[in-house]
């Protein structure tokens, strides 16, 4: 009885209790897709109260909640803000579903425009890739700045080289198997049907893909999510091409429901910042789908972007001092034009076919077929062209490169030093010419050939043919309100054929497919089985070779959100197999060149999971850690895939541990983000080709240098602030502060042409072990590994804005040679210490090389007008504004192998055989007009 009654009473006293409380909850949705928004701030006005959205773009306000009349404000960098009235009552719910959000199309445009312009796609010409792509469509203030403020200085996240990070195109991944790069020129532009991107940020999840530990970046082009409407673009700059022309159109979903996206554009410039880099590209993209019903859909895309560039090169000290840092060897005056000799031309169209299938409200499966063929190439001129007497090869022409050492005044300084009208000459003939001669190459051309020879010099074109097949199929489950499954399932088959190919005799009909700088016939011939073999223009010659690869891998993940805690864990599998058959048999490797070599398999492993911890709306940690094991590049499995089968010796899978730990906060005003990392990559191996003096004999032996077991550490931190100190003022800032070094002393291995040449240099068999490199401790070459920005926006209501920057950049180094750095550097060819040898000044020789510290000033700005129903936007912006003068990267030389060498080449005001640098651009500029409607 009185258990009945104390039931009684506090159910009679607790009704009043809980009906009193009041509430206030909703969701907000994108107003384009429909769907959930994370992480929106919704504020109620007047009253400093705010809370988040969740994963489900869900909110709730409980507890001391204001009555009465109130204004709900909805808002995310990135989206134009939204303002709700509603009325509050006591004890009552007030619940606003589905609020949306639209995109601030001023800032999407400006934040494309800059980043995938093509601006910084040479990646084989700067010693640097394009990270800006991958960051551009994060919201974070860290990732935008490194994406458009330290991009151009070759800035590179946490040190790490962009194969770490996964490119993905409706859930297809576009990494190159041959690196591990995406190859952003094969999408560029078509920037206006690029812009729906998820972006996951290092090791946190994303939906389609394990990723890497700089994250994942799907970029979605499904015709029925293309904003309806069209858009045409015209773009000037000074910086790749000068002129950029885009019209896009997309259906939207119509009523039939079909729904298509069409896009074309042309870049051209016959000049861009560097003399004679011409630039001409065409852009063609479609995008089809139909949906079949409520559950299915099918989505069919092709993308095509033939392009055409001028490559520019890297210099010394000594050619920059004389020629400034616009300077290119690569290119001369033919007839009233400049003509560049090292043209890089990428043509690979892709189709794809995606099928999205609904099985019911809470699980989706994506498959997808990808198809990727076409051509690219690399142009250079080759001086090897010789005739035959007693069967030799003989009469090769000199370099025709205006910067070779020969043509120098520092060799005559060098060389003649009591007698300096040598060196004056080349100095004075250097500044008033200083170019590729391409009428002495004709000339001397036809002159043999009416002797009844072929040509002393040709054109040719590295090429690359590449097949590709991509399945894969994608599984997203909602198992509940808290645990969202994601499992994927991927195979990707490439057949990549390899060959040089003759562009351009220069005005004979013929040339002679030998090495004319091997000293044996037999080893000089490049196919034994067409020995002394002539070829004319459009035909393979030097080397053809396949590499076949086959990659299946599959992951699995799982998200958990809750409201204080959300963490995930995931897991991946691969295996990787590459074949090298080759279709010459090379005279330096007779056995070893021709037919199919083995096979190279490797398996690699990715565990990874994290956390975030919400302590309240303005205060969240995130911590993420991650392990993988990965196979190597093809670029960096086969030691001379040109010549032999040969692999790198005890490869392996390369490992990486990773961790990252972030504090974030978040209030109307400020938002911030710090975050600590460290990445450590074992067991890497990297190939790289040259000509080193001081390895034993007379000579300069061509030679490819094999670094195998390398570890590296990347370790540092990154902070990123921005407060809207008004409506229409914005501050910012960001900092990197990195540390990104050797972490042991790898092995050397060098291999050549085995020849009378290679065995004086104690060569044998072609190939030489030199031991380990003494690496630790010395700086990474990956850009500045310290980088600040400060600065401003100012965005007024009759939609114009401006902003400025002032971005800081230090701790760049130079990439050092580890054959300096090994036993060979203080040892004579007979392996005995040189006699002379001064540990003081060895160490001083050594010394790796800091570039000077700068800063770049950058403005931005822009303006929209309304007329009618349609839109103009104009925006602008320039880079570098002080025109400073600064170093972005550069690497030593490998001729200076030894320490007698080094020391007598340092010993001169100039050396002959400095190192080579990149310098950044000057003073550029960017012009964007569109019409959107």
């Amino acid at each position: 009885m009185n258990r009945t009654l104390l039931f009684f009473l506090f159910s009679l006293f607790s009704i009043p209790v809980f009906s009193q409380q009041t509430i206030i909850k909703g969701s907000v949705k994108d107003a384009l897709s429909y769907e959930a928004i994370e992480d929106v701030t919704v504020s109620i006005e007047d009253t400093g109260e705010f809370v988040l959205t969740d994963v489900l773009g869900e909110f709730e306000f409980k507890g001391n909640v204001p009555l009465g009349e109130q204004m709900l404000r909805i808002s995310k960098t990135g989206y134009l803000t939204n303002r709700y009235p509603i009325v509050v009552n006591e004890g009552e719910t007030v619940n606003i579903s589905d609020m949306i959000l639209e995109r601030n199309t001023a800032y999407a445009a400006d934040l494309f425009t800059i980043t995938l312009s093509d601006d910084e796609l040479n990646d084989d010409t700067s010693g640097a890739d394009n990270i800006s792509g991958l960051l551009a469509s994060s919201l974070d203030v860290f990732q935008r700045t490194a994406a458009f403020e330290f991009s151009s200085s070759f800035f590179r996240m946490r040190g790490l080289d962009s194969n770490n990070g996964t490119l993905l195109i409706n859930g297809i991944e576009m990494n190159k198997t041959y690196n591990g790069r995406p190859q952003w020129s094969n999408w560029g532009g078509i920037n206006d049907v690029l812009r729906n991107q998820e972006l996951a940020l290092g090791l946190m999840p994303s939906s389609y893909n394990f990723g890497g530990v700089l994250g994942a970046t799907n970029i979605n082009v499904r015709a029925s999510q293309a904003r309806p409407g069209g858009r045409i673009t015209y773009s000037s700059s000074n910086r790749s091409y000068t002129n950029r022309l885009m019209a896009t159109y997309a259906s939207g979903l119509l009523k039939n429901n079909w729904a298509y996206t069409v896009s074309l554009g042309r870049r051209w410039g016959n000049e861009g910042y560097q003399d004679g880099t011409l630039y001409s590209a065409n852009s063609f993209f479609a995008s089809a789908e139909k949906k079949i019903n409520d559950n299915h859909s099918l989505n069919f895309t092709a993308i095509y972007t033939p392009n055409r560039r001028g490559k520019s090169s890297p210099n010394t000290q000594e050619v920059y001092d004389l020629k400034s840092i616009k300077y290119n060897e690569y290119w001369g005056w033919q007839n009233g034009e400049k003509r560049n000799s090292r043209i890089k031309e990428i043509n690979e169209p892709i189709v794809m076919l995606n099928h999205y299938w609904r099985l019911n409200a809470k699980t989706n499966l994506n498959t997808n077929v990808a198809y990727q063929f076409g051509k690219m190439g690399n142009s250079r001129l080759d001086y090897n062209g010789t005739d035959l007497v007693d069967g030799f090869p003989q009469g090769g022409g000199a370099s025709p490169s205006p910067i070779y050492y020969q043509k120098l005044p520092s060799y005559f300084e060098r060389n003649f030093p009591d007698d300096l009208q040598f060196a004056y000459g080349a100095l004075k003939a250097f500044q008033n010419n200083g170019q590729i001669d391409w009428s002495s190459m004709y000339q001397a051309n036809i002159t043999n050939s009416q002797n009844g020879g072929n040509a002393i010099y040709a054109l040719y074109e590295d090429r690359v043919d590449d097949t590709q097949l991509t399945i894969n199929s994608i599984l997203t489950k909602d198992i509940n309100d808290h645990i969202i499954f994601n499992a994927g399932v991927n195979y990707k088959n490439l057949k990549s054929e390899n060959f040089a190919e003759v562009l351009d005799l220069l005005g004979a009909s013929t040339y002679l497919d030998i090495d004319g700088f091997a000293t044996d016939i037999d080893a000089a011939q490049n196919d034994l089985l067409n020995p002394n073999r002539l070829v004319s223009e459009g035909e393979k010659f030097k080397y053809h070779y396949n590499i076949f690869a086959n990659e299946i891998n599959a992951f699995a993940q799982a998200q958990f959100t809750y409201k204080k805690f959300d963490f995930y864990s995931a897991l991946s599998l691969k295996n990787t197999q590459y074949q090298r058959e080759g279709l010459y048999q090379n005279g330096g490797f007779p056995d070893s060149s021709f037919g199919k070599g083995d096979k190279q398999n490797f398996t690699g492993f990715g565990a990874k999971g994290g956390f975030t911890y919400k302590l309240s709306g303005k205060h969240v940690f995130n911590v993420n850690t991650g392990y993988l094991s990965r196979p190597p590049s093809i670029q960096n499995t086969f030691s001379n895939s040109r010549e032999n089968h040969n692999v790198v010796p005890n490869i392996s899978e390369e490992k990486i541990i990773s961790f990252d730990g972030s504090y974030i906060f978040r209030s109307p005003i400020v938002k911030a983000k710090l975050t600590g990392y460290f990445t450590k990559i074992t067991d890497a191996n990297e190939i790289s080709f040259y000509f080193a003096d001081g390895i034993g004999g007379d000579n300069a032996v061509f030679v490819q240098e094999i670094l195998q077991g390398i570890e590296k550490e990347h370790f540092g931190s990154e902070l990123g602030v921005e407060a809207q100190v008004t409506s229409t003022i914005k501050l910012k800032g960001a900092a990197a502060i990195g540390q990104f070094t050797y972490a042991n002393n790898p092995n050397l291995y060098l291999s050549t042409e085995p020849d009378d040449e290679a065995l004086e240099a104690g060569f044998v068999d072609g190939f030489k072990d030199f031991g380990t490199s003494n690496l630790k401790n010395y700086r990474l070459a990956s850009g500045p590994q310290n980088a600040y920005s400060v600065g401003f926006e100012y965005r007024d209501p009759d939609y114009w804005w401006f902003g400025a920057t002032a971005n800081f950049f230090s701790n760049t180094f130079i990439d050092v040679s580890p054959l300096t750095r090994s036993s060979n550097f203080n040892t004579d060819f007979d392996g005995n210490a040189f006699n002379d040898y001064d540990e003081a000044l060895a160490k001083e020789l050594l010394k790796q090389e800091r570039f000077d510290d700068y800063m770049v000033m950058n403005l931005v700005g822009g303006k929209s007008w309304k007329i009618g129903q349609y839109y103009v936007g104009l925006f602008a912006s320039v880079n570098n504004l002080l025109d400073e003068i600064y170093k972005t990267g550069g690497f030593e030389q490998g001729r200076n192998a030894n320490y007698r060498e080094l020391r007598d080449d340092k010993a001169l005001a100039t050396p002959v055989f400095g190192p080579k640098y990149w310098y950044g651009r000057g003073t550029t500029y960017f012009l964007n007009l569109n019409f959107r409607f």
